[in-house]
């Protein structure tokens, strides 16, 4: 009998050939040996538990966030929402204008002062408060005693649950025109002086009122992040001779630099959105020009004075500048090497 000299498979010709062996890991699970990967099948069946508990949360997502993004068609519509009782029907059978509410908004001088009232308030608060949570969070971390440290916060966080109505009428109290501020310079032979209506200081008006309502509470997360930082850090430092101030510069800035990038992206992101519900309640009092802005723009032209394809399209102007700031923003904290909302 005669045999083949040429094999007819590496196996018989004596080659090892590596084919994937189904192995289990700690917790039973299957995975391919070598790829270290496990299958989908494999994956959600380890994970089902999560899935199903994020299900909610990501139905009221889309239902109430993402679904409304297709209403933005009426942008592009001369939308009449009395056509029908249903709104789907209102947006099928009202005429299409294509860009004309865009034209109409570029060439509106309303839109474009709204435009620069919401930049300079959006300058005023990053200048003046948002480093504000940033350096009552090392204050209050400085604290020894802990029952001071929990008075100190408490004290700090209960304006944030006061409404915006609540808090303005304070602040009228305090520095309207027959506030205690004004009372007090009459007493002494001085004209009243009446801040809350006064234009050129609106934005700082603006700052101060969100810093009062919203400092304590924006403190928390900075917080947070002090308390993640391992105190062998601070041990190792005042070994080598560091003092106070220099371990809040090597040591704690560093520990906050990463939430501060974040938190600044977010920021820059919402420069559009400065507070509806706290410049709507004072527009009236400062006037148009020192207290309109984009929020109150969309409002009054939608609301008030019907014309819901002019406001969409400004809404619409106002979400694609938005996510481009956004998006901006975070490629900068991506150049300073730190995550920002998402890493690259």
């Amino acid at each position: 009998m005669s045999h083949s000299t040429v094999p007819r498979s590496g196996a018989e010709a004596g080659t090892p050939v590596k084919t994937p062996v189904a192995s289990a890991d700690a917790t039973g699970t299957r995975k391919e040996r070598g790829s270290g990967k496990l299958g989908f099948r494999h994956r959600f069946r380890r994970d089902r538990a999560l899935i199903l508990m994020t299900v909610p949360a990501v139905v009221l997502v889309l239902v109430f966030n993402y679904l409304p993004i297709l209403g933005n068609v009426v942008a592009f519509q001369d939308y009449d929402p009395y056509i029908s009782d249903n709104g789907i029907v209102s947006i099928l059978n009202s005429p299409f204008v294509g860009m004309e509410n865009f034209q109409r908004i570029f060439e509106d001088s309303a839109f474009w002062n709204a435009v620069e009232n919401t930049l300079v308030l959006f300058l005023v608060q990053l200048v003046l408060f948002f480093p504000i949570p940033v350096l009552l969070a090392l204050l209050i971390n400085s604290v020894v005693r802990p029952r001071v440290r929990a008075v100190a916060q408490a004290v700090l966080y209960l304006p944030h649950f006061f409404s915006w109505v609540l808090v303005i009428a304070v602040f009228q109290q305090m520095f309207g025109g027959a506030g205690m501020l004004s009372q007090l310079l009459r007493q002494h032979g001085y004209d009243g002086l009446d801040i809350m209506t006064d234009p050129n200081t609106f934005p700082f008006l603006i700052t101060a009122q969100s810093v009062w309502k919203d400092a304590g509470w924006g403190i928390i997360v900075f917080l947070a992040a002090l308390a993640s930082v391992p105190t062998d850090l601070y041990e190792a430092a005042a070994m080598d001779g560091a003092g106070r101030w220099r371990r809040m510069w090597h040591v704690t800035l560093p520990a906050l630099r990463p939430v501060i990038a974040l938190l600044l992206v977010l920021r820059v992101g919402d420069a559009l959105t400065v507070g509806f519900e706290q410049i709507l309640l004072q527009r009236d009092g400062v006037g148009t020009d020192a207290g309109e802005v984009l929020d109150t723009f969309v409002w009054w032209n939608g609301v008030r004075n019907q014309d819901f394809g002019y406001a969409a399209a400004a809404g619409l102007i106002k979400g694609v500048v938005s996510i481009g700031l956004v998006l901006t923003a975070n490629k900068v904290a991506h150049l300073m090497g730190e995550q920002g909302v998402y890493k690259k």
